[in-house]
């Protein structure tokens, strides 16, 4: 077997497939590098980031482990992620986020960043012990559930900004009619005013109205520390183009044409500053009850950079270099998480979406059955190849 660094040099035998891939670190690789293994051609990236992913341990791991989670992460490309706290116990604690921090140093095979939560037990009457945490997180987030106590999320921003974390806000309005547009920019609305005030940093989770779009614009305009993600299946997908599967079913859920465009145009245009998946795995059972009684949650780390580049490079909406900073440079600085790795991937040969060959424990996926361009060949984390097409070793 041969692979080639191509115009670089030329390296022989099988120590890459052994999993020793330390030569390679020594190139500065751009986003035009390339490896030729056996005379084919594969692109080498930074390593992906992505900054909200439910691993569901602990309290949860029939779902999703630490294992599970971060094997699929690798799969995927990903060699950072940012866990979500709807765990039991929620990490709104020292002594609740250990448990957290034990698994992920004896199971994940990439850098696992967990969040903590805004307020205890994600319940939002009181603050979780933000200054104690704040050394072992991310950031704060009490995703699933907006905060609306707004003298409470003042609280929790001036605590957060003391101790330089991101406040990652879930923005959905209680008050508001469920799954409305309005229970999301409503929130982030108010949020909005309350970061220009205390300076923290803030971030909005997955947004999906076109009024969120417009919120955000305008909100960095003024000069708001703010950024924003949104996923894969908001960009492609839209209520009337759903399935009536559980696969289709999650929190906010899909919306108008409208609002896709928007958020098409915020990425284009840099309002949207990165692609997050939201990969949220639940039992067969629980995705198996038709749409309105499956539970919220798709999974998306296995197929978030393929759509990403079928449905954008390829057509010409979005350059390969805009993509890279939309999934790993972007993040990455943002919550101030190294790059510790590299992923490689065949952009020409196209392949079909099955669900039964993720290495997430969740199967459900919007994107099933598509067919897709950009396959995972490798991806390497601190010099050690965590993840290797099993194609490629036959």
């Amino acid at each position: 077997m041969k692979l080639t660094l191509m115009d670089t040099n030329i390296f022989s035998g099988d120590r890459f497939f052994a999993g020793d891939t330390s030569f390679l670190t020594d190139f500065p690789f751009s986003l035009s590098d390339a490896i030729s293994i056996d005379g084919h051609s594969f692109s080498v990236f930074p390593g992906f980031t992505d900054v909200h992913v439910h691993f569901r341990e602990p309290g949860f791991s029939y779902k999703e482990t630490i294992g599970s989670g971060s094997r699929a992460a690798a799969h995927g490309g990903f060699t950072a992620v940012c866990t979500m706290p709807n765990l039991s116990p929620t990490p709104d604690s020292l002594e609740h986020l250990r448990e957290q921090l034990s698994l992920i140093e004896r199971d994940a095979c990439i850098d696992v960043r967990p969040f903590g939560t805004i307020t205890c037990g994600e319940e939002g009457k009181r603050l979780s012990d933000i200054e104690a945490l704040a050394p072992f997180v991310c950031g704060f987030s009490d995703d699933g559930r907006g905060v609306d106590d707004s003298g409470l999320m003042r609280e929790a921003m001036e605590r957060a900004a003391a101790v330089g974390r991101v406040i990652s806000a879930h923005c959905e309005d209680g008050t508001a009619p469920k799954d409305s547009p309005e229970a999301e920019w409503r929130e982030i609305e108010r949020d909005i005013t309350l970061a220009s005030d205390t300076k923290v940093k803030f971030h909005v989770c997955h947004i999906s109205t076109k009024e969120s779009v417009a919120l955000i614009r305008d909100a960095k305009k003024s000069g708001v520390d703010i950024t924003a993600e949104t996923a894969p299946h908001y960009l492609l997908l839209t209520d009337k183009t759903r399935g009536e599967g559980g696969r289709f079913k999650m929190n906010p859920p899909l919306r108008e044409e409208a609002d896709r465009l928007a958020l098409v145009e915020g990425i284009l245009d840099g309002t949207v500053d990165m692609i997050a998946t939201d990969h949220a795995p639940h039992s067969a059972e629980e995705k198996g009850r038709g749409f309105e009684k499956s539970l919220n949650g798709v999974v998306g780390l296995e197929t978030s950079f393929p759509t990403m580049y079928s449905h954008f490079v390829k057509t010409g909406l979005l350059s390969l270099p805009a993509l890279i900073r939309l999934m790993s440079t972007a993040p990455a600085d943002r919550f101030g998480i190294p790059i510790r790795g590299y992923t490689v991937f065949d952009l020409d040969t196209a392949y079909t979406v099955r669900p039964d060959e993720f290495l997430t424990m969740g199967r459900s996926s919007p994107f099933a059955g598509d067919t897709l361009y950009g396959r995972c060949v490798a991806t390497v984390f601190d010099g050690k190849a965590v993840y290797l097409d099993p194609n490629l070793l036959k």
